[in-house]
């Protein structure tokens, strides 16, 4: 649709994604101007800069921005991103675009704006509400600030934030590709986990590489202009904007002779980087829907997938497609001779791609890149429509007077306001694009939830309760059932073993810090990052629980490591964080640090501790590591340092000589997309992690780590319910 980012101002078309009062999901195009901390919607382009605008709301910091994925709406594919308010569930405002860049770039300016709050705004003597609106003509013809030199999300380059060695050797060259093999990490008993050669090709095409995503993803008969191994692909289900589970059947023509075809049950996740950077993986997986077919043998994917990383300035990039594949061959004494032969050759897709883009210019058609086609998300069954009572829930909406135009920009108080209700009066938008390919289930879509509906009867709600219960069954199998043993009684701070030898299976340990790469002295002027000599607190102690509900402020519960140090009256001061993983069962890994000199000593600290929610989510940095495990899982994680509090929901309990983060990764799809993945290779993962506060200033440099830990092949079934922990 295009947009416009000059001065930190950002201008374009967006999709304002809402339901009726029928329930019925449906889009509306509006142009969006985002200037200095104001959000504002126009139906259409303002022809001067004093044209009032149809709705705004103010972006502070209450505001967390959602990268909700891929949707379909009318058979046309959006890219959605969502708004809410931290402390009003309700006001949350739905958005979407035709092109992943673009959502990229309004989720980076609209993160930025609710980090960096105007100071006017702030030291207004009116008491502003979240999203509320009610500033000057003065004030909106203002200049803009520029973002790029006052943000505090400062954007790194998409490299490496950990020294590691890289796992590949190059092994030959074909058809314009190098191929490397992956050397194999070995499990906590010392054996290869995966005996299945796993096999990359590096290229280099002629195109962005958000086109060269988009091809990838695709699905429908245009796939077959250059994967010369598709023979059709669906989706089976679409779980969330960034997962989904594909059914894909292959040709024979290129497998050995007399070898049957094979097909493949996958699930599917990409998410996009900071930097322009694409990652799809996939694995496969059982589905109740998708049964073993008959004429084709289901080859096994252990572990595959695409990183598409963009160079000179966004006209090539560097694609990388790896590949480690079970191809399920009857007799045993065939695998090695002919699974490394035909994984190669699957390989060689990549040199199709990059002759197909080439051939294209570098350019692909809109009606190409569309790939699947997807029914309408969102739909209520007839059955439920007839009980809707259409008169609760709609939002009153009052027009200004020319009185209140002249001294406001908007009336509306919060991002509910933006929602305007006036689906009866516009006309639909036109389609932009030509039909999608391939089917997704409209039931399937967990964000049918999210935004505003009507209120239903008691028989509708009950029906609809029913129905949501159906959905949160999934009906994929990719992890072993977890088989669960007795725990003993122990206390919090106590329930995972330290072995600093790193040979006991599910024990922790502090890390290499420096393996890890933090912000130098002079950073803002040359962007170069040093290795960490030290860290500022010691590790002592680790908890990995289970608990059919949310554990919070674990360092505030009786009988535990921190409680204990605060019953002695000592100077020692804990930073914990526990990480959530909501489910069926919750799992809580809870790390624990120690700082033993008083606070005030490190001034950046004890102004992360006292300071508020806002600053605290603007500067608390992690950055991970997988250092044993599968590809697929050392893709999905990565190596690059992450604002934890501007991806995911952060609760801060603060004690009397504690503070407490509680991480809920249950807060962002693609953070539980990550998660579950992780879930399945756990036992065979050996994992790091840094923790550190962000520096901005010249006087927060050179930044230091909090602490690191060393998570050693993690055990779900060791897990120690809280039930079981002695409390005194």
């Amino acid at each position: 649709m295009g947009i416009s980012e000059n001065e930190g101002k950002m201008k374009g078309w967006l999709y304002l994604i809402r339901f009726n009062r029928f329930g019925l999901q449906y889009s509306r195009k509006r142009y969006f101007i985002l200037e200095e901390n104001c959000l504002k919607s126009f139906k259409s382009i303002p022809i001067s800069e004093t044209e009032e605008p149809v709705r705004s709301a103010i972006i502070d910091s209450c505001i967390r921005v959602v990268d909700n994925g891929r949707e379909s709406h009318h058979k046309k594919l959006f890219f959605i991103f969502t708004l809410y308010n931290t402390s009003n569930d309700n006001d949350r405002l739905k958005l979407g675009t035709t092109s992943s860049e673009e959502a990229a770039k309004w989720i980076r300016s609209l993160q930025d704006a609710a980090v960096n709050p105007v100071k006017s705004l702030i030291s207004s003597s009116r008491k502003w509400q979240p999203f509320s609106l009610s500033v000057s003509r003065r004030m909106a013809n203002k200049r803009s600030i520029d973002w790029t030199s006052s943000t505090s999300m400062h954007v790194d380059a998409m490299t490496s934030d950990v020294i590691a060695p890289s796992p590949w050797k190059i092994f030959g060259c074909q058809n314009g590709l190098r191929l490397f093999k992956e050397a194999k990490d070995r499990d906590s008993n010392g054996r290869h986990w995966d005996d299945h050669p796993a096999i990359m090709a590096v290229g280099v095409i002629e195109g962005a590489s958000e086109a060269v995503f988009r091809t990838l993803i695709s699905l429908g008969t245009s796939r077959t202009e250059w994967d010369f191994c598709f023979y059709r692909g669906s989706v089976v289900e679409h779980l969330d904007g960034h997962t989904d589970i594909i059914h894909i059947q292959l040709y024979n023509h290129w497998l050995p002779w007399a070898m049957k075809r094979r097909d493949l049950l996958l699930r599917r996740y990409w998410r996009r980087e900071d930097d322009g950077t694409y990652v799809i993986l996939y694995h496969s997986v059982v589905h109740r829907k998708c049964p073993p077919q008959d004429g084709y043998v289901r080859a096994w994917l252990k572990s595959g997938g695409y990183v598409i990383t963009p160079t000179k300035h966004g006209k090539e990039c560097v694609i990388k497609h790896m590949l480690a594949v079970d191809w399920r061959f009857w007799k045993s004494y065939l695998r090695k001779a002919s699974a490394r032969s035909i994984t190669i050759r699957m390989l060689g897709r990549v040199s199709a791609l990059m002759e197909f883009f080439r051939a294209k210019g570098g350019n692909t058609s809109h009606d190409f890149l569309s790939g699947e086609l997807s029914l309408d998300i969102g739909v209520v069954p007839v059955s439920e429509k007839e009980e809707i009572k259409t008169e609760v829930g709609l939002i009153k909406i009052h027009s200004k007077t020319e009185d209140e135009a002249s001294t406001q920009l908007s009336c509306a108080s919060s991002l509910i306001g933006l929602n305007e209700a006036d689906e009866f009066f516009d006309v639909p938008e036109p389609l932009d694009d030509e039909p999608l390919d391939n089917g997704w289930h409209s039931s399937s879509s967990p964000d049918y939830t999210e935004m505003y509906q009507p209120k239903l009867s008691s028989a509708a709600n009950f029906v609809k309760k029913l129905h949501d219960l159906a959905v949160q069954k999934k009906g994929y199998v990719d992890l072993q059932e977890i088989s669960r043993e007795e725990s003993v009684l122990c206390c919090y701070g106590s329930t995972l073993p330290k072995d600093s030898t790193f040979n006991m299976p599910c024990s922790w340990a502090a890390a290499d810090p420096s393996s890890f790469l933090i912000r130098g002295d002079n950073y803002l002027e040359d962007n170069q990052k040093i290795k960490a000599k030290g860290t500022l607190m010691q590790m002592v102690a680790a908890d990995w629980l289970r608990s059919d509900r949310r554990e919070d402020d674990l360092a505030g519960r009786y009988g535990g490591i921190v409680q204990k140090y605060a019953a002695q009256g000592g100077p020692e001061f804990f930073f914990i964080i526990n990480i959530q993983v909501p489910g069926t069962t919750t799992h809580n890994l809870a790390l624990y640090y120690m700082l033993k000199t008083p606070l005030e000593e490190t001034p950046l600290l004890e102004r992360f501790v006292n300071g508020d929610d806002a600053f605290r989510n603007s500067r608390f940095k992690l950055i991970p590591y997988i250092s044993k495990g599968s590809w697929i899982v050392k893709q999905s994680v990565g190596k690059k340092s992450c604002l934890v509090g501007q991806a995911l929901e952060v609760n801060y309990f603060r004690g009397k000589n504690y503070l407490e983060l509680d991480v809920d990764v249950g807060s962002s799809t693609v953070a539980r997309g990550v998660v579950s993945l992780v879930l399945g290779y756990l036992n065979n993962l050996v994992i790091e992690m840094a923790f550190l506060i962000q520096g901005n200033t010249p006087e927060e440099l050179p930044e230091f780590l909090l602490g690191t830990c060393r998570l050693n092949h993690l055990d779900a079934s060791k897990c120690v319910s809280t039930d079981s922990i002695r409390m005194s």
